[in-house]
């Protein structure tokens, strides 16, 4: 059983998208995604500086539409799709269009408006994000309580991530849990905390004008790892999950369970599968980083469809 799994904000680099354009179709694609969202996508993914694709308005839609790139590429001339998939905060809205519960264009069309509202609350206050490496689990959680932040993410494999203003992430780095080393993210705020309430409400005017069916495919869910049969259901989660935290570790315990074989993580591609390396033993992976990882991509794609 194969699962695709895209990842969220923070793992974008300068220049990732440059390779993807030498596919044909790829800059046609981005071009239209660019119209789609108001933004250059293809310059943002190729010429733009790290901090200029830190923006949350920008680096929302960009991440999306490389996934969807991606994807299509893979796929291409190919109708079966993955047994699977799931995405890592925005990386929903990329998994959501790949289970055919978005189009496209309604995906990047809610990215759109998630980034610019989540960059306009991240604003009133300043916020940030600091992922906690190591140490006992509960130790960290409750030193996370004790300073008054929130366990964000929370995403197995000995990684959990506190958000909260920068004076108590501050506070929290000069008393780290006991074995435990912090990096700070390069994100612009305490996403899926209380400080994203007002995006919530953006998102919650717009949910029910998006057209939305049911998923084709298994279709994993931040908020508690739930295998989501319904396309509506499942854009009310996505909107609620801004403000909530990701709980990425009972996603992998999902697939455990539903017997998942192989996983290919979009682009820009690393860190889901550094995860699951550590958590999911014996799962075959591929992180497709550039073109030149397809093939190995789509020998997995073969030899693990059900």
């Amino acid at each position: 059983m194969i699962l695709l799994a895209s990842p969220g904000q923070g793992a974008q680099t300068p220049g990732f998208l440059q390779p993807w354009l030498e596919i044909p179709g790829v800059a046609d694609r981005l071009a239209w995604w660019s119209a789609v969202t108001g933004l250059d996508l293809v310059r943002y993914g190729t010429e733009a500086d790290a901090e200029e694709i830190r923006d949350t308005a920008v680096a929302q839609p960009l991440l999306v539409a490389a996934a969807l790139a991606a994807y299509e590429a893979l796929y291409e001339g190919d109708d079966r799709g993955p047994d699977a998939v799931a995405g890592h905060s925005v990386g929903e809205l990329a998994a959501a269009a790949v289970a055919g519960v978005l189009s496209p264009e309604s995906a990047l069309v809610l990215v759109r408006e998630r980034g610019r509202a989540m960059a306009e609350a991240a604003a009133v206050t300043e916020t940030g994000m600091t992922a906690v490496l190591g140490g006992d689990a509960d130790e960290v959680l409750a030193s996370i309580d004790k300073h008054g932040l929130t366990p964000a993410n929370v995403n197995g494999a000995g990684q959990i991530v506190a958000a909260g203003t920068k004076e108590r992430l501050a506070e929290f780095a000069e008393e780290p849990p006991a074995k435990a080393r912090l990096r700070a993210l390069s994100v612009a705020g305490a996403f899926h905390t209380e400080h994203m309430a007002p995006a919530v409400g953006t998102l919650r005017r717009l949910a029910p004008g998006v057209p939305v069916a049911d998923p084709r495919t298994r279709l994993l869910q931040n908020r508690d790892g739930a295998v989501v049969e319904s396309g509506a259901d499942f854009v009310d989660r996505l909107v609620e999950q801004v403000s909530a935290p990701v709980r990425w570790d009972a996603c992998m315990d999902t697939m455990r369970e539903i017997g998942v074989t192989a996983i290919i993580e979009l682009p820009p591609a690393g860190t889901l599968a550094g995860l699951a390396r550590r958590e999911l033993k014996g799962v075959e992976l591929v992180a497709l980083k550039t073109p030149a990882d397809l093939d190995k991509a789509r020998d997995l794609v073969k030899a693990h469809t059900s």
